[in-house]
């Protein structure tokens, strides 16, 4: 006799009860999110069977906006989510990493209430070794009127997201989400095409054990940055060290550094600690984008009890001033990343 999973909440009633708590909701919300994770469902079928179907592994001959090649997972992926999302008129503008400018979409059938910016396959670029790869998402909502909807609607700060999250595609397919009300995980059963509610308010740890950065960009970091990972590896507070007297291991934070931005944060998010990307020389702005990637894990993060900085200020404080801006980012367990952040300003004031 086969086994039945232990929760068999799908995704759509669970998005259905959070409905129930705003009277006044149209359900355009939730067909939004439905449209999300019937995306996510494709995509996770496409990745399943990399290195058996010809051409979804490797590279196209083309480079998006940021000037990196387009890997083929990529673009298939984008294109889901433009068919996918606001096919019934929910969406009045949607931005893609993938993209230079967003894309405005036909509303007459529906509200046209929400803007939706995405990463449709983040760490794709792993994709062919098997790695871990997921999909960010935020979801803001339209403040002009409909005929007149602009950039001032899209450059809008984290903090006024309406929801956000991700979907990691690994040993299992997960979509993590937040609409305000506690971050929720649901992993997919292949054997029913559903979401099943397998993580029910997810807190993080207020400190974490691991941090994540990629070490070989040491060099090149300021050192001020230098520093703080140094005492994040040794022991918070401990000074600076000559060869001889070099503090042990053991006593500060573990390593761990997958490479692709989802499952390092969702490893954290689940067990505590601290993901990093810091500005560097070349990059002084940093890396990540602001929109499709920092803003959208930043609200997961807080509403799971963590926190989220540039270095200087809440990521969702930020205002973004482009659709690609970058950011640096330190993001996970709250007191990991405040520790950081004063780390950091007290360096630049002592400058």
């Amino acid at each position: 006799m086969a086994l039945l999973p232990s929760n068999l909440q799908t995704i759509e009633s669970h998005m259905l009860e959070v409905q129930s708590l705003h009277p006044t909701a149209s359900g355009s919300f939730t067909g939004l999110l439905s449209d999300i994770t019937f995306a996510a469902k494709i995509i996770s079928r496409e990745v399943n069977k990399a290195g058996l179907v010809e051409d979804i592994l490797g590279a196209t001959d083309e480079e998006n906006v940021q000037g990196e090649v387009i890997q083929k997972l990529d673009d298939y992926a984008n294109n889901i989510f433009l068919r996918c999302l606001g096919t019934r008129g929910q969406v009045c503008m949607m931005g893609s990493e993938e993209l230079a400018d967003p894309v405005i979409t036909d509303t007459r059938e529906g509200s046209g209430n929400y803007i939706v910016v995405f990463d449709p396959l983040d760490g794709s670029s792993n994709i062919d070794a098997n790695v871990s790869v997921g999909t960010i998402f935020g979801i803001w909502r339209r403040k002009s009127r409909l005929d007149k909807v602009g950039m001032e609607d899209l450059l809008q700060p984290g903090m006024e997201q309406v929801a956000a999250g991700y979907v990691i595609y690994g040993s299992s397919t997960m979509f993590v989400y937040t609409a305000g009300h506690g971050v929720h995980g649901f992993t997919l059963d292949p054997s029913l095409g559903e979401f099943l509610l397998s993580h029910e308010n997810i807190q993080t740890p207020f400190r974490g054990k691991i941090y994540s950065v990629n070490e070989a960009y040491e060099p090149r970091w300021t050192p001020e940055v230098r520093e703080m990972v140094r005492q994040l590896k040794y022991g918070r507070h401990t000074k600076a060290s000559s060869r001889k007297d070099k503090p042990t291991a053991g006593s500060g934070m573990s390593t761990r550094y997958i490479g692709s931005l989802v499952a390092d944060f969702h490893r954290n998010l689940l067990y505590g600690g601290v993901y990093l990307y810091p500005p560097y020389e070349g990059r002084p702005q940093g890396k990540l984008r602001m929109m499709c990637e920092a803003a959208p894990l930043a609200m997961v993060a807080e509403n799971a009890g963590g926190y989220a900085s540039n270095g200087q200020e809440s990521i969702l404080t930020v205002k973004p001033t482009e659709l690609h801006m970058r950011t640096p980012l330190y993001i996970g367990s709250r007191d990991d990343v405040l520790w950081i952040e004063k780390t950091l300003s007290k360096a630049e004031e002592a400058i």
